[in-house]
């Protein structure tokens, strides 16, 4: 299965399916008594904070005291299903603006007589509720497990080579706290290797189980002004960086995601790879990440 040192990634595309990692997932309802158990107490805190609030506004300031974070999150979700599916989640989860969210969107939210009364309609714990949390809690994971393996991959088989990033969960790399002047310095990038502590790659890993349409089209623009960004910064500064974008997902089967990733690689030859955790120790070598 291997493939010549030269090889781009439009040439594995042939027999892709045997360079992708899939992630094993959860079947149904193998998850629910688990998923019950995690999340009765969240519906439990909800039903007493919902049968103590004179409103819905009133019940969402009350869920943006809530401690600790992981509950809080979780109620607001809760909240979201029940009273105010137009409110952007990441916006409920602001708990400084909490007050801002009750006035922009508080006229849409839905009386609390009726909230009140829908709850109290569904067993407790709802299997329902609690299996659309639990899909909350897994959307995260496989991506997590991505990063984690490239960093193991990086540790054991790259002597001299270093990594920094979110190893699993955490904060991503900023390059304006890495780069002096970085013309985008809130950029995001999940992983840079370093060699002799000097930066000779940046790179974004992403794992999606399916893609298409206009997201897919979304990825790869993110993914052209990535690069253009950073070889441009390179190129003022004299430094020789490379981009790495490790995408490991059955949506690099489908469409024409496999062809738009190559023609990324052909836009900037010998200074762009895209790679799958399997490729990633073939393509991604000291000569490639020094020349």
């Amino acid at each position: 299965m291997l493939k010549h040192s030269d090889a781009r990634f439009e040439d594995y595309q042939a027999d892709g399916h045997l360079w992708i990692t899939l992630s094993t997932g959860e079947y149904y309802p193998d998850v629910l008594p688990l998923a019950c158990e995690l999340y009765k107490p969240v519906l439990v805190t909800f039903e007493q904070l919902l049968k103590s609030s004179h409103s819905s506004t009133n019940l969402f300031l009350s869920i943006s005291e809530n401690k600790p974070q992981w509950m809080r999150i979780q109620l607001c979700r809760v909240f979201r299903k029940y009273v105010s599916p137009e409110t952007p989640v990441e916006m409920l989860k602001k708990k400084s603006a909490a007050q801002a969210t009750c006035d922009q969107f508080g006229k849409g939210f839905r009386a609390i007589t009726e909230v009140q009364s829908k709850f109290q309609s569904r067993p407790m714990p709802d299997e329902a509720l609690c299996a659309v949390l639990w899909e909350y809690k897994e959307r995260g994971k496989k991506g997590y497990d991505l990063t984690e393996r490239l960093f193991t991959i990086v540790r054991e088989q790259y002597s001299g080579l270093n990594i920094i990033g979110p190893e699993r969960a955490g904060k991503d790399i900023i390059l304006g706290e890495l780069f002096e002047d970085y013309p985008k310095p809130d950029r995001p990038v999940d992983f840079v290797l370093f060699k002799n502590k000097k930066p000779v790659a940046v790179g974004l890993a992403r794992y999606d189980s399916d893609r298409g349409g206009a997201q897919e089209d979304d990825r790869i623009g993110q993914y052209r002004d990535c690069a253009s960004e950073i070889f441009g910064y390179a190129q003022t500064k004299g430094l020789n960086l490379k981009v790495i974008f490790l995408n490991d997902d059955p949506g690099l089967l489908l469409g024409s995601m496999w062809r738009d990733y190559s023609s990324i690689e052909d836009s900037w030859k010998g200074k762009v790879k895209v790679v799958t955790l399997r490729m990633f120790p073939e393509r991604i070598t000291i000569k490639w990440l020094l020349s």
